[in-house]
């Protein structure tokens, strides 16, 4: 079997399953723990940048609460959340802590990745924290999430982190080492599949709906997750947890299924944002702030010469040039009426103009796009 080389990953996101922490009578399992963040901590002295998503607050706090979850309501499973997530960080900041590795805790909604403004809180606060070689411990805020708009599992969730941040690989550890042709657990003939280059709507039926006794998503939220995913330039990898160091044993040769990205992440967002049809407004840019463009750099105020229209932040500008030719599109960091304030301004002038310490660019590199030209 091949091994699969996590070297050719830098940015990755593990999601953690609740049939892997979380024992049926809803004890957390530290030992295994213990040997995932003993796997992460290496990882992460090897130069990747690591987020963790994880599940297991509701079946900790059920345990807790003497909840039965088969015939539990909402606001019991939200109660049990709340109770559960409180153990679950501190388990993950215990074994985190003994190796020097700061943990923090990061519960997310849909619209905290659906809704552009808050996409790029999101974003901004994850970026700050990896860039600090802080741990994110990202679950579903679930003590807030009704059933009409939460995401439902974590594999959905781990695949929209891994679009907000724009990670290279997302590894899905659960009780299952792979995707198969069908359920191995009921057909004898069921066969591995090593690697997908493309997910087609016959591989979508053969998931099925399998479920553990402990989690809440099957087979088939591992494929959506993974098409999400790749589509956004992030590689999938389906793996097994039910072993101790299942990350270093995927690196020894584990058994997997790798769901391969269409492209890069950043030619994915770039892709999106050329194509968006809903401009919001303008903003007219100097000589100084093209050559700034054209060479990788994120748009600072300084080279903002004017701006048009009535947009907020996060929404899709156009860039224009002294010309007034589009140079590129990309997600304001501001909404017009603050923009307009500190445009031309120096990035220490900035707090003068509006009152607060804001931001220090008007269009981030990463979500930016130029039209005939470098990006």
């Amino acid at each position: 079997m091949a091994t699969l080389a996590l070297s050719d990953y830098r940015r990755l996101i593990i999601k953690v399953g609740s049939s892997l922490l979380v024992d049926k009578a809803g004890n957390l399992n530290r030992d295994w723990l213990d040997t995932l963040v003993q796997d992460v901590a290496a990882l992460q002295r090897d130069g990747h940048e690591i987020l963790i998503v994880s599940s297991g607050s509701i079946a900790i706090g059920s345990n807790v609460l003497g909840i039965n979850k088969a015939r539990a309501r909402l606001e019991d499973l939200q109660a049990a959340a709340a109770a559960g997530q409180v153990q679950l960080v501190h388990a993950y900041q215990e074994v985190l802590g003994q190796r020097a590795i700061t943990a923090a805790q990061v519960l997310l909604t849909p619209e905290d990745t659906e809704n552009r403004r808050r996409f790029l809180n999101a974003r901004g606060t994850l970026e700050r924290l990896v860039d600090r070689s802080v741990i994110p411990i990202i679950n579903e805020n679930d003590t807030v999430a009704t059933e009409e708009i939460r995401y439902g599992d974590n594999d959905r969730l781990a695949a929209r982190v891994a679009q907000l941040v724009m990670a290279d690989a997302l590894i899905l550890l659960s009780d299952v080492d792979g995707f198969y042709t069908a359920d191995p657990g009921k057909d004898p003939d069921a066969r591995h599949i090593a690697e997908v280059s493309h997910i087609t709507a016959e591989m979508q039926s053969m998931a099925g709906e399998t479920r553990s006794d402990v989690g809440s998503g099957g087979m088939a939220t591992k494929v959506q997750a993974a098409r999400i995913a790749t589509h956004a330039g992030c590689s999938t990898i389906i793996a097994s947890g039910k072993v101790s160091h299942p990350l270093r044993a995927l690196s020894t040769g584990g058994r997997c299924t790798v769901f391969k990205a269409e492209g890069t992440p950043a030619a994915a967002r770039k892709q999106w944002l050329a194509g968006v049809l809903e401009v919001g407004g303008e903003m007219r840019v100097d000589d100084g702030a093209v050559r700034a463009l054209r060479t990788g750099n994120s748009l600072l105020p300084v080279g903002v010469v004017s701006i048009a229209g009535d947009f907020s932040r996060g929404d899709v500008v156009r860039i224009t040039g002294p010309d007034g030719a589009e140079l590129g599109r990309g997600l304001a960091e501001y909404s017009a009426t603050e923009a307009d304030l500190i445009a031309g301004c120096q990035s220490e002038q900035i707090e003068d103009k509006l009152g607060y310490r804001g931001r220090s660019v008007m269009v981030h590199r990463d979500e930016l796009v130029l039209f005939n030209g470098d990006s």
